[in-house]
């Protein structure tokens, strides 16, 4: 029974940023759980080698480019979803970008404008989007991204935590609105996790040591230690759970040992 609430066989689930990281252990470990994921994220290229290792591995996949950040590529996106699976069951808004790290006085307007466009525009027009697609087949599950600095700005990160923090609320007015039309929406908050989005942080010994010393298990994540909480969300496991954010962060935001 345990494990029949984690099978996914037979759903279609749509994962953005999904050719590395965060998104890339998403989509492996839904694809092993039965799902054809849809991989999503701006070069093809780098689809394509993920999908490939999916198939490869006995799953099913598909990769179609759309940048996180156009609005005509998500209706573009969601139009060729429904008309070749004719249903959404998943959706994990995983797409992110943090292009300025430095005080938060000094953030240019340009940097503004495309982390507000990719990390709040994005999330909400893929999230309704889906939200009406996932209505005509009966329901779904939205699971959004968000980050442990939605709940404490991380330093020089301001903007990019506004965003995360406007995630957070966004999941909750989603969940409230779409549960007429059992949408499930709930969100994953990471803490610092061994990515390339992450690098300018755990690639620098200062910093690096500086961050372990507030993770009580003193560690940094691993993409496929996150992916877990995004299967369960996603899953029947969690069919009475909407609203809700996951935190994943060796113990971050319940104080540090310093």
């Amino acid at each position: 029974m345990a494990t029949q609430l984690f099978d996914l066989s037979g759903r279609v689930a749509l994962i953005t940023g999904a050719s590395r990281g965060i998104g890339r252990a998403i989509a492996e470990l839904l694809a092993e759980q039965g799902a054809h994921v849809i991989i999503s994220s701006r070069k093809q290229s780098d689809l394509d080698e993920v999908a490939a290792t999916i198939v490869g591995a006995g799953g099913k996949a598909t990769a179609i480019a759309a940048h996180q950040g156009d609005s005509a590529a998500l209706k573009s996106l969601i139009a060729e979803i429904e008309a070749r699976f004719g249903r959404l069951d998943i959706l994990v808004n995983n797409a992110a970008t943090n292009p300025y790290y430095g005080h938060i006085a000094d953030t240019d307007a340009a940097m503004i404008d495309k982390t507000l466009q990719v990390n709040i525009k994005g999330y909400f027009e893929l999230s309704s989007l889906a939200s009406k697609l996932m209505k005509q087949g009966g329901g779904g599950s939205i699971v959004n991204i968000a980050s442990i600095n939605g709940v404490r700005p991380g330093m020089f990160q301001g903007i990019y935590s506004i965003t995360k923090a406007a995630v957070i609320n966004m999941t909750l007015a989603f969940a409230k609105e779409c549960a007429p039309w059992n949408v499930r929406v709930n969100a994953v908050l990471p803490g610092l996790t061994d990515t390339r989005f992450a690098s300018a942080l755990t690639k620098n010994d200062a910093i690096l040591k500086s961050a372990l010393q507030n993770i009580p298990l003193a560690r940094v994540a691993q993409p496929a230690e996150i992916a877990p909480a995004i299967l369960f969300l996603a899953s029947d496991a969690a069919s009475y759970v909407t609203g809700t954010t996951l935190t994943v962060d060796g113990g971050f935001l319940a104080g540090g040992l310093a």
